[in-house]
C-alpha cells in the first residue's frame, strides 16, 4: 500500500505541476492537460480538501511509512501548497481586467457609464457561490426553455429578471464544444454570466445550433444568424430591446460570435434571409478560435486542423483555403466591426493565447470601434464555466464593459476612446463576481454577503434613448 500511496502522491504532484506548465504540443495530452488544469485550477481548494482526506486514510491505515511513504507525503504537501498559491493568485484577475478596460476604453471609461449602472457594480466576490458552485441560476431569474426558431428544430433559452421591464438590453450567448455533437450545449455554458446580467435587467438568450458531424459548415453560422434574426423580431415580446444586442460565446462559440459580429448582412451566411439585418452592437468572445488556416503558425498542434477538416468542413484545407479564410474571423476584420472585448487565458492548451493576441492586434489596427483585449493570468480553457475567484472577477469586468456599451447606446454614440495613442498594451486580467446581482468592483474585499442581500439592489436600466 505504501507504493500505491507513492503513486498517488506522484499524481497529485503532476496535477499541481500542470497548473504552471500545461502541455501544448500533443493533441490528446493537451486535452488531458486542459481538463485537469481547468478543474484543479478553478477548484483548487476543493481538490486540496478531498486529496488531504484521502491521504489521511492512507496514514490511518499505516500505508505511509518508510522512505517512499515520507517522500510521498512531502510531495503531497508541496502539491497542496502549489495549488493553493495558484488559486489565490487568481485574484490578480481583478486588476488585470480593469487595466485592460482602461487601456482599451480610456482611463476615465467609468465616467461614461450611467450612474445607476455603476451603483449596482458589486463590491465583493460572492464567496458562497465560489464555495458551492453547483446552483448558478438565481431564484430571481426566470428561465424560459426550448423556444423553437429556424427550420431545423433549433431551440433557444431566455434568462431574464422576474421583475417586469421593457426594452432591456440583450445578450446573445453561443455555446462552445468544438462545433461537435455531445461536446457542448446551451444548457450549461455561460450560466454565471447570463444569471448575473439577467439580475442586472438584461435579457439573455442562449441558443442551440446544428452541430457536426451531422452539420457541415456554414450550417453553424447560418443558425446563429437565424437566431439573431429571431431575436430582432421577437425579443421585444420578452422585454428585450431588438436594437441593442451584444453577442458572446466561448471556444467554438467565441469563434461563432466573432464571425457573427464581423460578417453582418453577408448573404453567403444568410441563405433565404439575405435581406434581414444581422448587425450587432458589440461582441465578447471568450478564448475563441479566430483563424482556421493557422496562417501565422501559432497553433501548437494539429488537433484543430484535424477536427475541422474531417468533421466541420469535410474538405481538405489545402484545396479550399478561401473557404477556410472566409470562416475565420481573423480574415473578416473590417473597419465597420462593432466594439469587441476579447478574453483569453494565458494557460489555455486548446486555443493558444498567441492566436487571440494576433486577432486583437489586427482588429485594433483596422476597426473604427473600440477594442479591449484582456489576457487572464492562469486562465485555462473554459475557466468561466462555473463561479471561481478568476471567473467572478472576469464576469464583473464584462459587466462593466457591457454597462459602458449600453450607456453609449443610450447617449446615442460610442464614447470617445480616451486611451493615449501609442500607449503600450499590457496583458491584464480581472475576474470577480458579486453576490447574485452585483457584478463588478474596483476593490475586492474578502467580505461575504448573501445572494439575497445583493440581488435586492437591482436598478432598472434606462431603456428609452
Amino acid at each position: 500500500m505504501t507504493f500505491v500511496f507513492f503513486l498517488l502522491a506522484l499524481l497529485f504532484g503532476w496535477m499541481a505541476y500542470n497548473l504552471y506548465y500545461p502541455h501544448f504540443t500533443n493533441p490528446k495530452l493537451s486535452t488531458v492537460s486542459f481538463l485537469t488544469g481547468w478543474l484543479v485550477g478553478e477548484l483548487a481548494i476543493h481538490h486540496i480538501i478531498w486529496q488531504s482526506l484521502l491521504v489521511f486514510l492512507f496514514v490511518w491505515g499505516g500505508a505511509v511509512e518508510g522512505f517512499f511513504g515520507a517522500l510521498g507525503f512531502l510531495m503531497c504537501t508541496a502539491a497542496w501548497l502549489a495549488m493553493a498559491y495558484f488559486y489565490f493568485a487568481s485574484h490578480s484577475a481583478e486588476e488585470e481586467i480593469e487595466m485592460s478596460l482602461k487601456q482599451g476604453l480610456g482611463p476615465d471609461y467609468r465616467d461614461y457609464i450611467k450612474e445607476s449602472l455603476v451603483n449596482d457594480f458589486p463590491e465583493t466576490l460572492n464567496f458562497k457561490k465560489i464555495r458551492d458552485p453547483r446552483k448558478i441560476v438565481s431564484s430571481q431569474v426566470e428561465t424560459i426553455k426550448d423556444i423553437p426558431y429556424g427550420n431545423f428544430a433549433q431551440k433557444l433559452d431566455i434568462y431574464r429578471s422576474k421583475k417586469t421591464a421593457e426594452k432591456r438590453p440583450v445578450l446573445l450567448q453561443i455555446h462552445g464544444g468544438a462545433w461537435t455533437e455531445k461536446m457542448g450545449s446551451k444548457n450549461e455554458q455561460a450560466l454565471p454570466l447570463m444569471n448575473h446580467m439577467a439580475l442586472r435587467n438584461w435579457v439573455c438568450v442562449s441558443i442551440s445550433y446544428r452541430l457536426s458531424p451531422t452539420a457541415t459548415f456554414p450550417d453553424h453560422i447560418i443558425d446563429c444568424k437565424e437566431a439573431l434574426v429571431w431575436v430582432k423580431k421577437h425579443i421585444s415580446e420578452y422585454g428585450g430591446n431588438p436594437d441593442f444586442v451584444v453577442v458572446t460565446g466561448g471556444s467554438a462559440g467565441g469563434h461563432l460570435c466573432s464571425l457573427v459580429a464581423l460578417s453582418a448582412n453577408d448573404p453567403n451566411f444568410q441563405p433565404g434571409f439575405e435581406e434581414e439585418d444581422t448587425t450587432v452592437q458589440g461582441a465578447v468572445p471568450f478564448y475563441g478560435v479566430y483563424d482556421f488556416t493557422n496562417a501565422d503558425g501559432l497553433h501548437r498542434n494539429e488537433g484543430l486542423q484535424d477536427i475541422v477538416e474531417s468533421s466541420i468542413f469535410k474538405l481538405p484545407m489545402e484545396d479550399h483555403l478561401d473557404d477556410y479564410k472566409n470562416a475565420s474571423p481573423l480574415f473578416r476584420i473590417n473597419h465597420k466591426a462593432p466594439p469587441f472585448l476579447i478574453i483569453q487565458g494565458d494557460k489555455d492548451t486548446l486555443v493558444p493565447v498567441e492566436t487571440a493576441t494576433a486577432f486583437a492586434d489586427k482588429l485594433e489596427e483596422v476597426s473604427d470601434s473600440s477594442v479591449v483585449y484582456a489576457v487572464i493570468s492562469g486562465g485555462q480553457h473554459a475557466f468561466d464555466m462555473f463561479p471561481s475567484i478568476r471567473s467572478e472577477h472576469v464576469k464583473h469586468g464584462v459587466e462593466r464593459y457591457l454597462g459602458w456599451l449600453y450607456s453609449a447606446y443610450l447617449k446615442g454614440a460610442e464614447p470617445e476612446n480616451t486611451a493615449q495613442e501609442g500607449e503600450q498594451t499590457v496583458d491584464l486580467s480581472v475576474e470577480e463576481e458579486a453576490p447574485e446581482v452585483e457584478v463588478k468592483a474596483v476593490e475586492i474585499k474578502a467580505v461575504e454577503s448573501t445572494p439575497e442581500e445583493t440581488e435586492v439592489g437591482e436598478t432598472q436600466l434606462e431603456t428609452d434613448r
